[in-house]
């Protein structure tokens, strides 16, 4: 994978890291935590300015959230509820919830969910479903994303050919970010079958 990203750099430059970020938010297991400190190294190196890494990136970040959030808008409301009432284990009052707590936190959200792992693609799918205002959201993925990758780019313009010391670090906070909501997945799971079989015990009795 870095192989291919150094290739796309230095065949396109900074719009190709723009490309790869746009692709990260689509595909997370391209991670961004290579994509940003390596263009910030090529920055380092002469072959695309640090400025132009930046609004790329950036771009990038702000192109695969927009394209989230309309995959969220044509999903809408309903068909989401209609979809949480056939999963197992999933209730529609769990949505009713998620949507209620979204519609009072959604903008809080959005910007700080541009700079946690995993949560920085999916959060753009319910501020589609809810339509979030298109400007506000835009404005906010903007900003969180320059801050995000401003960190990461800087990070790989100073640490030079040990660039990828970033991915070693910010590789041990996604993992903690993923055992989290595995562990938040299975205590879930488990209360919503202890509630089914103490309902089938009832209807027994």
């Amino acid at each position: 994978m870095t192989e291919w990203l150094i290739r796309l750099m230095e065949t396109l430059g900074a719009p190709g890291a723009g490309i790869a970020i746009a692709l990260e938010n689509l595909f997370p297991p391209l991670p961004s935590e290579v994509i940003l400190p390596l263009a910030g190294f090529t920055a380092s190196r002469g072959e695309m300015s640090l400025l132009a890494a930046l609004a790329w990136t950036t771009a990038g970040s702000v192109i695969g959230a927009l394209a989230l959030y309309w995959v969220g808008a044509l999903l809408g409301r309903e068909r989401t509820l209609a979809l949480a009432a056939r999963l197992p284990l999933l209730k529609v009052s769990d949505i009713e919830k998620t949507e209620a707590w979204f519609l009072r936190h959604g903008r809080k959200t959005v910007f700080f969910g541009r700079m946690i792992p995993i949560f920085r693609s999916l959060i753009s799918v319910p501020a589609g479903v809810e339509r979030m205002p298109l400007g506000a959201f835009t404005l906010l993925t903007t900003a969180g994303s320059l801050l995000w990758n401003t960190v990461f780019v800087l990070a790989g313009w100073t640490l030079g050919e040990n660039w990828s010391l970033v991915e070693t670090y910010v590789g041990l906070g996604t993992n903690v970010v993923t055992a989290l909501v595995a562990l938040a997945v299975a205590v879930f799971a488990a209360v919503r079958l202890s509630e089914r079989r103490r309902r089938r015990r009832a209807l027994r009795a």
